[in-house]
């Protein structure tokens, strides 16, 4: 089986993490670990937005639409409607992963529920200007935290600044129970909802957390270079053959959003793999910021950062080339090499087929510009610095023939 890096940079598990015995609690020990006084566990990061939106409803029932990011996840617009509400997707900053703060208030009014800036690619989101636009209609702000557990912005951690924080536990996302959400709030009442909502909309479902629960024993057997290609690296290479970009991203999800809890031998994993969080943060970033200085010593490479004064985590680097031609040109070698390599999400929100009819057609030019122009690069340990040295040549001899290309 040949080398397959992985395109995260994830906690890996240790054989002592699937102890039967320990703390269970996961919730308080992630609320202690944010700083949060209180913290509610779902079994998914879309069933926590699906809880939430459901909770938001029942303190402000006549409003009917939500504001998202119009480059995200698909699942985001797909809890919205989950939650009985309308997805209204809100193009980004110039060359940023930001909401725009004009077309924000464009798309804002007072039948929006909630705004969802979203901390991308470990990366700190501009909350403030989304709070200030949210402010002016008596709008909910949920911070979309899902790949951005542990990020501070001063001394606060990410997801505390608005009325809602959430937070994802999928693989992929650093800290993982194979599957799994997190829910804080701030204010008494926006945290008494969310524990109502999740009381009524949550339940055991015994065979799916059997079925999860191999999954992540899974994820612990093979997670690791020499077994990735085995789940990861065989779909990924099919997908580019039949030239599927969607699934290649695995963005090919089901319509259904599963609602239910996770079980206490995940969440006692996840209890033990967070005493080690901090650590892997901390040589995360210091890999990181060598490497974003030698990518963006190449021309007209930039590496996507979050707001001043923040401290990202670096789950992988989102990279942003000049164009989506030199883009596509470095990642048909790199994307099969099995280095790392990828993509983020594969289009823009109202680009989706499947979400045709659930997210409504918008003039979003950044966000189909951002999706076209961005690739991401693994941040884990396995990506050595010899690895590292054949993704900087690609990319530089693919800028190099764009620019020979260009002049000619």
């Amino acid at each position: 089986m040949p080398v397959e890096l992985p395109p995260t940079a994830g906690v890996p598990l240790r054989w002592s993490d699937l102890a039967p015995r320990g703390e269970s609690d996961l919730a308080a020990a992630a609320a202690a670990w944010l700083g949060s006084g209180d913290a509610l566990l779902t079994g998914s990061g879309t069933a926590a937005l699906v809880v939430a939106l459901e909770a938001l409803k029942t303190l402000a029932p006549r409003r009917r639409t939500v504001a998202v990011p119009a480059y995200t996840c698909p699942l985001v617009p797909l809890a919205v409607v989950r939650a009985g509400l309308l997805p209204v997707p809100v193009d980004l900053a110039p060359d940023r992963f930001d909401l725009d703060p004009d077309a924000l208030a464009t798309a804002v009014d007072d039948d929006t529920l909630a705004v969802l800036p979203t901390h991308l690619a470990g990366q700190v989101a501009d909350i403030d200007a989304a709070r200030a636009v949210a402010a002016r209609h008596g709008t909910f702000v949920i911070e979309d935290a899902a790949q951005a557990f542990g990020a501070t912005r001063g001394d606060q951690r990410v997801g505390l600044a608005g009325d809602v924080g959430l937070f994802s536990f999928g693989i992929g996302k650093g800290l993982t129970i194979a599957a799994g959400g997190l829910l804080v709030a701030r204010d008494p009442a926006v945290r008494a909802a969310l524990h109502e909502s999740a009381a009524r909309l949550l339940h055991r479902h015994p065979l799916h957390e059997l079925m999860t629960c191999i999954e992540l024993l899974g994820y612990a057997a093979l997670y690791r270079p020499s077994m990735l290609g085995l789940v990861y690296g065989r779909p990924l290479r099919r997908a580019l053959a039949r030239r599927d970009v969607i699934a290649a991203c695995r963005d090919d999800v089901g319509l259904g959003v599963p609602l239910h809890r996770p079980g206490r031998w995940r969440a006692r994993v996840g209890v033990r793999a967070l005493a080690r969080l901090h650590a892997a943060h901390a040589t995360d970033s210091e890999r990181a910021a060598r490497r974003v200085a030698a990518l963006e010593a190449l021309p007209g490479v930039r590496v996507c950062r979050g707001v001043p004064g923040s401290s990202p985590v670096w789950p992988y680097l989102l990279v942003q080339l000049p164009d989506a031609a030199g883009r596509d040109a470095a990642l048909a070698q790199l994307w099969p090499s099995g280095l790392g390599v990828g993509r983020l999400f594969a289009r823009a929100l109202p680009d989706y087929p499947f979400l045709h009819g659930v997210v409504p057609a918008a003039a979003v030019p950044r966000a189909r510009d951002f999706a076209a122009r961005t690739l991401t690069i693994g941040n884990s340990p396995w990506l050595d610095d010899a690895r590292f040295a054949r993704i900087v040549d690609t990319l530089r001899q693919s800028l190099r023939a764009r620019a020979k290309a260009g002049a000619g």
